[in-house]
């Protein structure tokens, strides 16, 4: 024994050099330029499609890209608040073995406040194009295309306005949520980085006490951004099971994104404080999670199913039948289930970076398509797919999303030490 945590260097900071900042630029760029490809690929093959999914409206290209940053933004932006969330964790649970990866964690949560501008500027440019509620003439009961039932859901999105003008409630919701967010994130960070100045205890119990704060809200935030983001497309069907699905997706790239940071620091010479056990105990969590999320998607494929009742059971029609998509549902389960489960069994796996790396690099695109898969046939209808547009953008969002986390964690300690369990850190085995 005899080693303690005052053997390492406690004030170690990640150096975010020029040549890694280069090297994000660069896929920056190729992102952009595929994008662009894309674009001018979709406006020049004819600007103009079939009809809508939903309503009959004429499809135009600039849909396609709508729905990209749709996807896109909504993604990485349960990637940034699940850092915060699985942060909280740590402290409600009084956790010790994590106290040397505690920073990694938080540090996601500074695409927050750019997820927010983004999506809300988004939503008054696109929400019409993305979102089918939006058309007031559904709410006209003299229109040829009023509909009952979505007029029936109209108070959820218009209160307390008449519905079919401006969606006041939606918007106030999605201010609030992002609002919070970065509230919390903003109050852990600054607790956190003064956790770095004050020894003792008082700074872990004020951080314990927001973080219970930030789960019972996170709870509630969490389910019905998924209901308003994402299962509002599909304005006619509903899932009581959909606001565990999205946090089961966002929870396993999550992990999965702070596990490949946490290897790439390591096999950079930081975090000395991090051993196997500490890698050991991510794989575990990703490759837990990713069964918990095979578990929700099958639950929820499996009641709709055999109940077979039309209004639940088009959800699933509209992607196994549609040759656009059918193909990515079996993509969507190699990738977030049959990998996972297969490679990360053994203790091994889960105790190899270079395992992990692959795995949690697949997962990242996996869950990518799992959000293309609940987006874009709702909004595209069979005028979508994947091609150019979508390799374009998810370059473009995940290359501004790891800049904007690497480029933060460079500023402060990459360990938090004068927390209290740092040498319980230290000294983890499993």
């Amino acid at each position: 024994m005899g080693h303690s945590t005052t053997n390492y260097n406690l004030d170690q900071k990640f150096d975010f050099t020029a040549g890694l900042k280069k090297t994000i630029f660069t896929i920056l760029i190729i992102g952009a330029v595929i994008l662009t490809a894309g674009i001018l690929t979709a406006a020049l093959g004819g600007g103009h499609g079939d009809a809508h999914a939903e309503g009959g409206h004429a499809f135009h290209w600039y849909q396609r890209l709508y729905a990209n940053l749709w996807i896109n933004n909504v993604y990485f932006t349960g990637i940034a608040v699940i850092g915060v969330f699985f942060f909280a964790i740590q402290y409600a649970a009084q956790a010790g073995w994590s106290a040397s990866l505690l920073r990694i964690f938080l540090s996601f949560g500074y695409w927050l406040p750019f997820a927010g501008i983004i999506m809300i500027v988004s939503y008054a440019i696109l929400g019409h194009d993305i979102f089918h509620w939006t058309h007031k003439e559904l709410f006209d009961v003299n229109s040829p295309e009023y509909d009952k039932i979505i007029d029936g859901k109209g108070a959820f999105f218009f209160w307390p306005l008449e519905k079919g003008t401006f969606p006041a409630f939606f918007i106030i919701r999605m201010v609030v949520f992002f609002a919070a967010w970065v509230l919390f994130f903003n109050k852990l960070r600054k607790l956190s980085y003064q956790e770095d100045l004050n020894p003792g205890n008082q700074t872990w119990f004020q951080i314990r006490k927001w973080s219970a704060l930030f789960l019972v809200f996170f709870a509630v935030s969490s389910s019905v951004s998924a209901w308003d983001w994402v299962m509002s497309i599909d304005t006619h069907w509903f899932s009581t099971m959909f606001g565990w699905y999205v946090f089961a997706s966002w929870f396993v790239a999550g992990l999965s994104a702070m596990t490949l940071v946490t290897v790439f620091l390591k096999e950079r010479g930081y975090l000395e404080m991090v051993n196997e056990n500490h890698i050991h105990d991510l794989g575990k969590f990703v490759f837990a999670f990713s069964i918990f999320w095979t578990y929700i998607w099958f639950s929820q494929f499996l009641l709709i199913y055999y109940a077979n009742i039309p209004e639940e059971s088009v959800y699933f029609i509209e992607r196994l039948q549609s040759d656009v998509y059918s193909p990515f549902i079996f993509v969507n389960l190699a990738l977030n289930f049959f990998l996972p489960f297969l490679v990360l069994m053994t203790r091994d796996a889960k105790r190899h970076g270079i395992f992990l790396k692959l795995i949690c690099s697949l997962i990242i695109i996996g869950h990518w398509f799992d959000f293309f898969l609940m987006v874009q046939p709702g909004t595209l209808g069979h005028n979508g797919g994947f091609g150019l547009m979508e390799i374009g953008m998810l370059l473009v969002f995940g290359s501004l999303v790891t800049y904007v986390v690497l480029n933060n964690l460079s500023k402060r300690n990459l360990i938090a030490k004068n927390h209290p369990m740092l040498e319980e850190s230290y000294h983890h085995h499993i």
